[in-house]
């Protein structure tokens, strides 16, 4: 049965192992997303991948060649158990592909939703259903709102999937 199996990859040898396993003929899916990188007093967005070190590669272990995964450039090792490799639900992979847009990158959440001041409310989490505001976007996409807890104003860091407009 044809499934998706994650692949352990060297460092920074995304691209590579994605090329040399796509010229052995399996089916790869590397997410990308884009980042924001600061260099010399630049602010840059990068293509990055979506789990760093990692790819999804889809075959049959009963009719696949996949034990030459672990020799291929690029490589660190195929993620398994005992000597099965571990497999993911289609599903998750699916989820991901459905996030894409229109630049093959997955998309995070929409920055744009939110101005500066305006008032979130946290929906889960250690701080369900506190209301703060928003103050910016941190450097790895993650929302930055000013709460006042226990008479004190604290900034607080959270997924931008737990808040939603108050």
């Amino acid at each position: 049965m044809i499934r998706w199996y994650i692949v352990h990859t060297q460092p920074n040898g995304e691209e590579r192992a994605r090329l040399n396993l796509e010229r052995q003929g399996f089916d790869v899916y590397l997410p990308k997303y884009l980042k924001h990188r600061r260099h010399a007093r630049r602010i840059e967005r990068v293509r990055r991948p979506l789990f760093p070190r990692y790819l999804f590669v889809r075959f049959d272990p009963e009719t696949a060649l996949w034990r030459s995964i672990n020799g291929t450039f690029g490589v660190a090792y195929l993620v398994s158990h005992g000597d099965e490799p571990v497999s993911v639900p289609d599903t998750i992979v699916d989820a991901i592909k459905a996030r894409h847009n229109e630049d093959d990158l997955v998309v995070l959440h929409s920055p744009e939703s939110f101005e500066p001041g305006q008032k979130l409310e946290i929906v889960e989490g250690p701080f369900a259903w506190k209301t703060g505001l928003f103050q910016r976007l941190s450097d790895n996409d993650r929302v930055v709102l000013l709460l006042d807890l226990l008479g004190r104003k604290i900034s607080v860091t959270v997924s931008p999937e737990v808040v939603a407009a108050a």
